[in-house]
């Protein structure tokens, strides 16, 4: 009838009317249940004093992690990369426009800060040079002539994804970079993009131990055998956590994870904390010497400097052996660098950063007459032109990074890499999160990143007037100290002749 309400509504009213019922009881209920369970618990003081309420304490915690970055922090405080340093990355990465407007926010006053040194008649375009090539183990079967100056830095498969890992060997493939394994062994996505490869030997020998956890010489000749492995690295030490082993959670050691590496699947893979064989200097050059013997290719060792005087003792001991004994290359880390998995004891307050562990490892090997020999790589931290300059200043042949390349795949330091729900799919093994990650995409982008990298470098280089940035020496940069004034890092770090006298390193 006319105006009368029609039957249906008045039960779909009906029907509403009970499910707010319905919602608002079960509501009240579930604030009753929460009430009670905070104020009978006694293991955390703020939910059992302000019941309830106190919950949210612990939710604002979790997501100020997130919202820091964006809505909090000023453009250069953040750590442990700053809102600067990460847009950095993000626009070589897309390869749009790095230049900045008005006027640096960089302050040039604190101790440390460094500042290159313009030359008043910088090299023309016309007068550059190639990057120069560098030859790797010169006394091996396959020595490794390269002149790539910015790599990817040992990341395992397992600690990040295979996407990533994939997005990686085809993008250090397109820049002609290697790419480090990482000590978790060499993967199918590693070999996928064509791209050289340094191989990683940690304490576990993951891809190359045998049953008892030792390294076998056959499971070496397999690896050696790919054309694309062209170094071997024996891992020391990691600068994240300097005298412990790798960590990575069960979670993330899947069954074809767990076959690369030779363990069980889904337990946690726990490095030793150091090579059970290698004990001092003279142990470690007999190891270097089985991995070069067996595989013909280049050898070196990765360590984060802290206590120094062993790599005095390592020198004298290349001397006595004789020079073909040394390591082909030295990779130092730094104390600052990054890892997945960590304790914070370690990550906070053991090693050296790089800005002091690099001139000392340089200056001794120029003390011993070994420079030439022993090629220095660094990493730790080294995700921009400037922080590549400064290396190659102080004396590195190459430099490596990791989360510099974690951000050019997309990462949003959301800081979950030591969990399985990485939101950018680098570091996490769930396939509805890796679905993010376009290898196909990101392999570009870390081309552009690697390419608009190594252009800035020669932009610096340029302005100091050398023609390419292997020959940028200290006095192309300055340091400032404690009094505000800044000083030629020459003069800080002095430039050592073979055979001079060492001592240790102290900013003015």
């Amino acid at each position: 009838m006319s105006g009368m309400i029609p039957e249906f509504v008045i039960q779909a009213l009906t029907a509403l009317a009970a499910i707010f019922i319905f919602a608002v009881g079960a509501g009240v209920l579930t604030l009753i249940v929460l009430y009670v369970l905070d104020v009978s618990q006694t293991k955390q003081a703020i939910r059992r004093n302000y019941p309830i309420i106190g919950r949210f304490r612990y939710f604002f915690e979790h997501v100020g992690t997130f919202f820091r970055q964006y809505f909090f922090a000023m453009d250069r405080e953040e750590m442990p990369f700053n809102r600067e340093q990460r847009s950095y990355v993000y626009r070589a990465a897309k390869n749009v426009d790095t230049t900045i407007a008005f006027g640096s926010t960089r302050d040039l006053k604190p101790t440390g800060t460094i500042m290159f040194v313009n030359c008043p008649f910088p090299t023309l375009e016309r007068d550059a040079g190639e990057t120069s090539e560098v030859t790797i183990g010169p006394f091996c079967k396959q020595p490794y002539s390269t002149s790539s100056l910015f790599n990817v830095s040992g990341m395992s498969f397992g600690a990040i994804s295979q996407v990533a890992v994939k997005a990686l060997s085809h993008g250090a493939a397109k820049a002609g970079a290697w790419m480090n394994t990482g000590e978790g062994g060499l993967s199918p996505y590693h070999l996928e993009g064509g791209c050289d490869i340094v191989f990683q030997i940690g304490t576990a020998k993951y891809g190359v131990r045998d049953e008892q956890g030792g390294l076998s010489d056959e499971k070496l000749r397999d690896v050696a055998a790919h054309s694309q492995v062209k170094m071997f690295e024996i891992k020391m030490s990691q600068g994240a956590k300097p005298g412990k082993g790798g960590i990575l959670p069960g979670g993330k050691v899947t069954p074809e994870i767990a076959k690369i590496r030779g363990i069980p699947a889904g337990q946690d893979s726990i490095s030793p904390n150091r090579h059970p064989e290698v004990d001092n200097p003279g142990q470690l050059l007999d190891l270097i010497a089985q991995v070069r013997s067996v595989t013909g290719k280049p050898v070196g060792f990765k360590a984060v400097i802290g206590a120094y005087g062993w790599l005095d003792s390592l020198c004298a001991e290349i001397q006595r052996r004789g020079v073909e004994s040394a390591p082909d290359f030295i990779t130092i880390d730094s104390a600052d660098g990054g890892t997945g998995a960590a304790p914070s004891s370690l990550m906070d307050y053991v090693g050296l950063p790089i800005s002091e562990s690099l001139p000392m490892v340089v200056d001794r090997l120029v003390a011993h007459n070994l420079r030439d020999r022993v090629k220095v790589i660094v990493s730790g931290k080294l995700i921009t032109p400037a922080d590549v300059a400064w290396a190659l200043c102080v004396g590195a042949d190459f430099i490596t990074s990791a989360r510099g390349f974690m951000f050019a795949l997309g990462c949003i330091q959301a800081l979950q890499c030591n969990k399985n729900t990485c939101p950018t799919g680098i570091t996490t093994h769930d396939p509805r999160l890796q679905k993010g990650l376009d290898p196909a995409d990101k392999a570009v982008r870390v081309q552009h990143y690697i390419k608009n990298m190594v252009h800035e470098v020669e932009v610096i280089a340029h302005s100091c007037g050398v023609p390419e940035p292997r020959r940028l020496r200290r006095f192309h940069a300055r340091m400032v100290g404690a009094n505000g004034r800044s000083l030629p890092i020459n003069e800080i770090y002095p430039d050592n002749e073979p055979g001079a006298a060492l001592e240790s390193p102290a900013v003015q």
